[in-house]
């Protein structure tokens, strides 16, 4: 990578990673004390999913009987998976905006997408209204248990071995396995072919049957087949260790400070949507969020439970759009 790119890549990494670093000490800071709004809805409620088998999915579906609970209104779990979460994110952006439809949004369609796709279907900013930054994670970077590799500099030194031959799996196009991986062969100067599926499920299956041979995936996609042995843990793209997988060093260790990658997730109603309805379902999703019973299962995923403000969410698009952006222009990375 030429020095200039390395050095945009690393000041928009840092920058991301300093924002994200002060969501949860501001979560105490949310608008708590306000009187709760009153609104409730009035027919089923639908969460969209714009992508198959992921976190986002077992995030929308530990949170969506919790929701039915607080509102006495069924609340369904729909997967709409297309164009790399933009599909789904559009159908939410194209709703109405009378808190009957939400979108459990993440990296991708709510930035990665807008630099990485030329023309976009809808503005994450204008079209859809931000409730809540719910949880974010970095990511493991696996390969299939047969690889002959032990290590990330033998991943490396076969990777480049292979002029290209060798092939990653990503959960969509502009997801951040996608991007992730992008900005590994960038730091380490390998080529490797991008084979996009839609959602974890496949990804992670043909990862396992060896159809692909490496991968960054969100802890809670693998973590099973890194028990059973039928994928090997190579390193971490967060700036520390996991307390669950101390022997399991961070990029950042390994010679390559640069990476340093987070997914997130959240929810979001459509743009428009009136305020006391997101502040009613900020309301109801932070409580659920920080229930002992949900927190624990998604720290159990390695996820770090943020449950924002509407406010701090939006904050966070807005310097993740641009932040991405530099790191695709570094990269090269597109739309495929």
């Amino acid at each position: 990578m030429k020095p200039q790119r390395r050095h945009a890549l690393h000041a928009a990494l840092a920058l991301g990673l300093m924002l994200l670093g002060q969501l949860p000490a501001a979560q105490a800071q949310t608008p708590a004390a306000q009187a709760p709004s009153n609104w409730l809805p009035n027919r089923p409620v639908r969460i969209i999913v714009p992508i198959v088998g992921s976190t986002n999915d077992v995030l929308a579906r530990l949170v969506a009987p919790k929701l039915q609970e607080a509102f006495g209104q069924p609340v369904v779990v729909e997967n709409k998976p297309g164009a790399g979460g933009n599909l789904g994110a559009d159908m939410v952006a194209k709703s109405a905006p009378d808190g009957h439809t939400l979108l459990v949004g993440y990296n991708g369609p709510l930035a990665i997408n807008v630099g990485l796709f030329e023309k976009m279907p809808y503005d994450p900013l204008k079209d859809l209204a931000p409730i809540t930054l719910a949880v974010s994670s970095p990511q493991y970077l696996v390969v299939n248990a047969a690889l002959p590799v032990k290590n990330v500099a033998e991943l490396v030194a076969r990777a480049k071995a292979s002029q290209g031959k060798m092939s990653y799996a990503s959960v969509a196009i502009g997801s951040a396995s996608h991007l992730t991986m992008e900005m590994f062969k960038a730091a380490a100067g390998f080529e490797m072919t991008h084979i996009p599926y839609r959602g974890a499920g496949p990804a992670v299956t043909d990862l396992v049957a060896g159809n692909v041979d490496a991968a960054f995936f969100v802890p809670g996609n693998v973590q099973g087949f890194i028990k059973e042995g039928r994928l090997k843990l190579l390193a971490i793209s967060g700036q520390k260790r996991f307390l669950s997988t101390p022997e399991v060093p961070t990029l950042v260790e390994l010679g390559y400070p640069d990476m340093v990658a987070t997914s997130w997730i959240g929810f979001l109603a459509a743009g428009g949507t009136p305020k006391n309805i997101i502040d009613r379902y900020n309301t109801e999703l932070v409580k659920i969020l920080r229930s002992p019973e949900i927190r624990d299962k998604l720290q159990g995923m390695e996820f770090e439970v943020l449950a924002t403000s509407p406010e701090q969410f939006k904050a966070w698009i807005t310097s993740e759009i641009p932040r991405w952006g530099k790191v695709i222009k570094a990269t090269g990375a597109k739309a495929e």
